[in-house]
């Protein structure tokens, strides 16, 4: 088993959190729920029109905040104090190819009353240290664009 990138080699990891989800049906006519109860959802098949969310839901909202707790981190850093009504807007496309199927991935970011080149480092920090990111770079087409 190779070592995570962001670890040293023989460096103990700390586990900070681990969420517990026990998942029922599928994405068809499914349930997911937590261990803890703070989560229980419906799945069903994008534009089915049942009741429930969809995986590529449920990984936008997961991604689209750790992103952006990661771009507090940075501005922290920085002694610059994010506005408000910072927003990231998620879109994962579910798509088909060659008998396959592939996510991608746009993070669309909004930074109103940021100077842009400090926006763009803060995303670009934001991109090397959210856990989302590093898991997925180099597994799915990402763009990441300031808006």
């Amino acid at each position: 088993m190779t070592q995570p990138e962001h670890r040293a080699a023989g460096a103990p990891a700390k586990v900070i959190y681990t969420a517990k989800i026990r998942t029922t049906g599928g994405r068809e006519r499914g349930v997911s729920r937590s261990s803890d109860g703070a989560l229980d959802v419906k799945l069903s098949i994008p534009g089915s029109g049942r009741i429930g969310t969809n995986p590529e839901q449920l990984l936008a909202a997961g991604w689209s905040a750790c992103f952006e707790s990661a771009m507090g981190i940075a501005a922290r850093k920085r002694r610059i104090n994010l506005p408000a009504d910072l927003a990231i807007d998620a879109e994962v496309e579910l798509n088909q190819a060659d008998g396959g199927y592939f996510l991608s991935v746009r993070l669309n970011v909004s930074a109103p009353g940021v100077e842009r080149d400090v926006a763009r480092a803060l995303v670009e920090e934001a991109d090397e240290t959210c856990p989302y990111s590093k898991a997925t770079r180099g597994n799915i087409d990402v763009s990441i664009n300031l808006v």
